[in-house]
């Protein structure tokens, strides 16, 4: 290793990375590299897959220099890093070895397998920084933001200022504005709508987003569904209630088209007069992209979760009598987007 007080190989450990995850991550990975220009950047996401090293690689790139997921979550195997205790018997990663590991994590186990790994300084949140090689003050708390969690640990390594960013600005191929703007041509007020979630405990109920809809159209306003793989069944349905809903996705096949890239999404983003959305990815992508959006929560929490909107207002189902997300009202969603419109 090198003797430099600078390192030359970095090693930043995740649990995993869907899309929601990876947006919110974004600016920790670009303050990474702004504070490491030189190192070779390794992800390790050890309990399961990352879309850094599928569809959000191109965001990455630059950043980024080797992504490796967690074998087991391919093979079906109980195999990763910070899985299993019997792993703690053995070096992980074949014994490599990096001058700084970055663990995000506060998952005990998963925080002294990573300390196995050969290293010059190690950080970690685990047991209020225990084992770190450097450590906030005394009187530090750890915040719940996501973005904010991450940000700190690489304050703490680097001793630099990254304030935490109101939004989020991806640079998008002007080809996908084009394609966007095809798709849904200047003239009517459009409302994307994203019925999916990671599960269906963090989706609000479909026939609320469709009664939701309706009144739009009412208002002569057109309804966008935003739907991805896994929702694409639920067109038909959406479909036969609402004649004049819009799915640019599964439009001329659009959405495959461009294997459902996120920067696509982001670009219809652009064109949408507000929308609304369960915390997903998709909502993270709609904010990304520059729309007002409405964000619905119920088990998780907006303060960790949140996305960075420039124009953002939150409903919780817990400000209705429960967790559920059946527990908010289409009435107050409604009055919700009334109030962004007219703002």
């Amino acid at each position: 290793m090198s003797n430099d007080a600078t390192p030359k190989t970095i090693l930043v450990y995740v649990g995993l990375d869907r899309i929601g995850d990876s947006l919110l991550k974004l600016p920790f990975v670009r303050g990474l590299r702004q504070a490491f220009p030189e190192a070779h950047i390794t992800w390790l996401a050890g309990k399961d897959t990352s879309v850094y090293a599928g569809i959000m690689a191109p965001v990455v790139a630059g950043l980024i220099d080797e992504v490796i997921e967690c074998p087991g979550a391919l093979t079906g195997e109980a195999a990763g890093v910070g899985i299993s205790p019997k792993e703690l018997l053995k070096r992980p990663l074949g014994g490599r070895g990096f001058e700084l590991i970055i663990d995000t994590q506060k998952v005990a186990l998963a925080t002294l397998i990573l300390f196995r790994i050969r290293h010059r300084a190690f950080v970690s949140p685990f047991g209020n920084f225990i084992l770190s090689s450097k450590k906030p003050p005394k009187d530090y708390i750890f915040p719940k933001l996501m973005q904010r969690q991450l940000l700190d640990l690489l304050e703490i390594t680097t001793g630099q200022t990254f304030p935490t960013p109101d939004k989020l600005d991806i640079e998008l191929d002007p080809g996908l504005h084009e394609t966007a703007a095809a798709a849904l041509p200047s003239g009517p007020d459009y409302i994307g709508l994203s019925p999916g979630a990671g599960g269906l405990p963090k989706c609000w109920p479909l026939e609320n987003f469709i009664e939701l809809a309706k009144e739009q159209v009412e208002k002569s306003r057109v309804p966008v569904f935003i739907l991805g793989p896994q929702e694409e069944d639920w067109q038909n349905e959406i479909k036969a209630a609402i004649p004049e809903a819009l799915f640019p996705l599964q439009e001329d096949g659009l959405g495959k088209a461009h294997d459902f890239s996120p920067q696509l999404t982001m670009a219809l983003s652009t064109r949408l007069a507000l929308a609304v959305s369960n915390d997903s990815g998709t909502g993270h992508m709609f904010a990304t992209g520059g729309a007002k959006l409405i964000s619905l929560f119920g088990r998780t929490v907006p303060e960790k979760f949140m996305p960075m909107a420039h124009n953002l207002t939150i409903i919780r189902a817990q400000d209705f009598g429960g967790r559920e997300m059946h527990f908010i009202p289409v009435g107050a969603v409604s009055q919700a987007v009334e109030a962004v419109l007219a703002d």
